[in-house]
């Protein structure tokens, strides 16, 4: 007998995204209210009442020439249908009618809660994972173009990688992992605060003793200039303070040397 089962969908990540909420144009605004304006003028004038009509299409027109887009956000523009570009941050212009703005890219970090329900494990254990995705747009024009719904598209790869990382992680690492992201943070922390105790302990050493300085500086200028082809570049200041000018053409000479051939086992270097 045939036991039909009911196929399980996963539930879609909520994405968390705010659409530009409306905001004044003071410049439509003007735009609109100067040929109103004259209308009005010119009607009361030249008493003729049709005037009024007239100026207020025109400004209504006109006021849909002018755009402002915040910041964060870029406006993507079609003319005729066709992409001409981005525009913003700012005050920007299109041509009423043959142009549109289609998308706004809000280009701030966005969050996205998703999960991945009744995943199973390495070892064939289920388990249910929330998770909280940051990530923002870097390219608004092929985020626009390229992609239908690039805000859930983010989700759904998101929420694969994660099915694929809990699908090759054992339940035991899966619970261990936060702690051991904290002992990493430690480790870390702690390996900071010894190498400044170092340098500290390393900058007392070298200012009461100049020549320690002096060879620590010939040093680091060996290693630098040992490899061939290295480039280093060094302050005059130090050229002048520690005396590293002869130091320096002696390196450079042989590492001419060395590149042409010469040097320990091959031609003389000096005749």
């Amino acid at each position: 007998m045939a036991v039909a089962r009911k196929k399980r969908v996963s539930k879609p990540p909520e994405v968390n995204i705010k659409l530009p909420s409306p905001h004044v144009n003071i410049v439509a605004v003007i735009v609109f209210l100067i040929p109103l304006a004259a209308g009005i003028v010119l009607a009361v004038v030249r008493n003729q009442p049709w005037l009024l009509p007239v100026g207020l299409v025109i400004g209504a027109v006109l006021s849909l020439a002018p755009r402002v887009a915040r910041q964060w956000e870029r406006a993507v523009v079609l003319h005729l249908g066709r992409y001409v570009g981005l525009r913003g941050p700012g005050l920007f212009w299109i041509v009423p009618f043959f142009d549109s703005v289609t998308v706004w890219i809000d280009q701030r970090t966005i969050t996205t809660n998703f999960a991945a329900e009744q995943t199973l494990t390495s070892d064939t254990v289920p388990v249910n994972v929330d998770a909280v995705l940051f990530w923002m747009v870097y390219d608004a024009e092929k985020a626009a173009l390229e992609v239908q719904d690039y805000a859930q598209a983010v989700s759904w790869a998101a929420q694969t990688a994660l099915r694929d990382i809990i699908g090759r992680t054992s339940l035991t690492n899966l619970l261990r992992g936060r702690e051991q992201i904290e002992l990493a943070r430690i480790i870390l922390g702690e390996a900071e605060v010894e190498i400044a105790n170092l340098f500290h302990t390393a900058a007392k050493s070298y200012h009461d003793n100049p020549t320690a300085l002096h060879l620590r500086a010939m040093n680091m200028l060996y290693e630098g200039l040992k490899e061939k082809g290295a480039l280093m570049l060094v302050p005059s200041s130090a050229v002048e303070s520690m005396g590293m000018g002869g130091l320096l053409g002696a390196a450079a000479l042989r590492q001419q040397a060395l590149s042409e051939g010469g040097g320990p086992g091959g031609t003389p270097l000096v005749t």
